[in-house]
């Protein structure tokens, strides 16, 4: 069996290292079957950002609020009405932070079989102005959000006496990390000189 224990990933073959975030290191089946035994070394928690711990929280609240809707419907019998309210809004925010994320480790659903056929000019270019039009769109995604909140961001809950601009303001931020971690890739592509959608095998950590 071949083993890849020692062979670099695929960057190190004359690709630039990616951004921060992006983590695909390839390992052979004994340095895996040898990670049960061996003593694990500290996490490492440093290539997390702040919208990881966020969505971490908004899917243990969300996940709280459903049991609680749950345990108190099906074994009390006397179901909590706001239990289904806060999860639903949990589920908004936690889509719109989570995004962020997504955005950070260019996550989203993309099609890249054009770039297999382009040349290296076009395809670059052709990339660049993907970057471009994602960030003006989360741009602008971010000024509506503010527009809305002037319009409705005073309105309440309707099972609790609460304000939704809790949720509307969790969306805002949403929406504003999505624009700057938008920003961040598109310098990083540009200065790498190749996106995600150019050179996929140098993300995944195969090398095709």
């Amino acid at each position: 069996m071949t083993s890849y224990a020692k062979q670099p990933v695929p960057q190190a073959a004359g690709f630039p290292q990616p951004p921060a975030g992006e983590h695909h290191i390839q390992i052979s089946p004994e340095e895996l079957a040898h990670s049960f035994v061996d003593d694990a070394p500290p996490p490492d928690l440093s290539h997390y950002a702040v919208e990881d711990w966020a969505t971490v929280a908004l899917f243990w609240l969300m996940g709280g609020a459903v049991f609680l809707q749950f345990f108190t419907r099906y074994v009390l019998n006397d179901s909590l009405n706001w239990t289904e309210e806060i999860a639903s809004y949990c589920l908004v925010a936690l889509v719109f932070v989570g995004s962020a994320m997504c955005v950070r480790l260019s996550r989203h659903i993309q099609v890249d079989i054009l770039y297999r056929f382009l040349p290296v000019g076009p395809g670059r270019l052709l990339s660049t102005l993907v970057d471009v039009v994602r960030t003006v769109f989360f741009v602008y995604l971010t000024h509506l959000m503010w527009r809305l909140i002037e319009v409705v961001g005073d309105e309440t809950m309707v099972t609790v006496q609460l304000s939704k601009g809790f949720l509307y303001y969790a969306v805002l931020a949403g929406c504003v990390l999505m624009a700057v971690r938008s920003l961040q890739v598109t310098v990083v592509n540009w200065r790498r000189g190749y996106s995600v959608l150019e050179k996929p095998e140098a993300f995944d950590g195969t090398g095709v």
